[in-house]
């Protein structure tokens, strides 16, 4: 197993999937803490990486596209603060960092976990009943219907069609955006059927946002929620996202390049080896990892083992 603590949260990695706990201290999102602890199965990653830094440096995991509610009904609107996929690492956990990053791509290899386009959901989604504030018009959503109250401040178009309900049959699509300049962010619900876009502020189906405040990252949390319990994306096409649309995005403003191997890519297994050798020789590197955290192995004996290991992998014995 490996893990990682420092002042931004806690990531642990078993060989099957990564634990992510945010941190509580001041200066990590409210999104971040109000979507609190959650678990990324392993086939739900395309990549992990690790971005040097002046001091220290940035931890982050990439998801195969359509694989989490969040990042896909957000389309890499959220801020690089809010981004639950990103840890900022101490100067001093730098190394940890390095080996947490060489476990997870060990296990995305030796699992040959596909890095294209998932055709559902593999995480569940924020937690429900949650509620969110915009500008305009709170929402609520109980797991099972989305309820819209307007506040004093909402146009009169809006006022006029009075609070709004929709069941999760009723509706077709969430979508969220956040504010770009002038214009407005929306949490929108769409309806079956609808053909009209009105604007945020005139939108009967839409609350209004403005910027991405701490206060109102919430509403891309409820978005999320909804959009796990309709239909995948890719419902009804008869084939998974398009292998062209960007992986889920981690905005940033660097771009996300992984970080150079600490040991070299063995190739994969032989389709001959028999199931219970390819079992063996997986709890084997992670019991070799362990003890190399724990001190027991050196660096080099770590490296010689691991390499032997890859070997009898790939030659199947």
């Amino acid at each position: 197993m490996a893990e990682l603590m420092v002042r931004d949260g806690t990531w642990t990695f078993d060989g099957d999937a990564v634990r992510i706990v945010p941190g509580r201290e001041r200066g990590v999102h409210k999104l971040r803490q109000d979507l609190g602890e959650f678990t990324v199965p392993l086939a739900a990653l395309a990549g992990i990486a690790l971005e040097p830094g002046r001091k220290g440096g940035r931890l982050r995991l990439r998801l195969r596209e359509g694989a989490d509610p969040l990042l896909q009904v957000t389309g890499g609107g959220l801020s690089d603060e809010a981004n639950p996929y990103r840890l900022t690492v101490d100067a001093g956990r730098v190394e940890v960092a390095e080996y947490f990053v060489d476990t997870v791509r060990q296990a995305l290899m030796l699992e040959q976990i596909p890095d294209g386009p998932a055709d559902r959901y593999l995480l569940p989604g924020p937690s429900v009943p949650l509620s969110a504030a915009g500008v305009d018009g709170v929402a609520t959503f109980d797991g099972e219907r989305v309820h819209l109250e307007w506040r004093w401040n909402t146009s009169e178009t809006k006022r006029d069609r009075g609070p709004r309900n929709f069941t999760l049959g009723a509706l077709e699509a969430v979508e969220w955006r956040a504010a770009a300049g002038l214009e407005s962010g929306y949490l929108r619900f769409r309806p079956r059927g609808a053909t009209e876009r009105l604007k945020p502020e005139h939108d009967p189906n839409s609350i209004e946002l403005w910027g991405f405040k701490k206060e109102s990252g919430t509403t891309a949390l409820l978005a999320a929620a909804v959009a796990a319990r309709l239909p995948h994306p890719s419902a009804g096409t008869g084939k998974s996202l398009p292998t062209a649309a960007p992986a889920a995005p981690l905005t940033s403003s660097a771009p996300l390049t992984p970080a150079a191997p600490l040991a070299p890519a063995a190739p994969r297994a032989s389709a001959a080896a028999p199931a219970e050798d390819h079992d063996a020789l997986l709890r084997r590197l992670r019991e070799l990892g362990e003890l190399h955290r724990d001190g027991i192995l050196t660096e080099e004996e770590f490296t010689a083992t691991k390499a032997a290991v890859l070997r009898r992998f790939h030659t199947g014995g």
